[in-house]
């Protein structure tokens, strides 16, 4: 049973998450236009399950964003399909984007300048991986 554990990743609080959302959403919208519950299906599966969101959360977050002009949302209908509401990134979500990210780049490195992150072991081992 223990060795479940150390196997586990361990889950991002609430305010850690919040804090990334935007990051993540906008980086993801970059690559190209997405719906909300692809964005929390990647956003778990590239965190290897470390950071998960409610869709409806997203949504949420989508909203502002949309109302910051930082995404443009639009409803696509497919034959035998629901409606779905796909997000592309604007020019203005473009440069947030950088911004958000020359951020969390300066926010991480002084943490790790601080806690010596850099050359702590990683504490999570790879998926599969006893």
């Amino acid at each position: 049973m223990a060795q479940d554990a150390e196997q586990t990743p361990e889950a991002v609080d609430a305010e850690r998450k919040k804090g990334a959302a935007e990051l993540l959403v906008l980086s993801l919208l970059k690559e190209r236009q997405r719906h909300g519950y692809e964005l929390a299906q990647l956003i778990e599966r590239r965190s290897r399950g470390v950071v998960t969101f409610h869709v409806s959360s997203l949504y949420t977050l989508l909203y502002r964003l949309e109302q910051r002009a930082l995404v443009r949302g639009r409803w696509v209908e497919k034959p035998g399909e629901r409606h779905r509401r796909f997000y592309e990134l604007t020019a203005a979500g473009r440069r947030a984007l950088i911004q958000e990210q020359r951020q969390w780049r300066a926010l991480v490195t002084a943490v790790e300048r601080i806690t010596d992150l850099a050359d702590a072991p990683d504490l999570a081992p790879e998926p599969g991986v006893a």
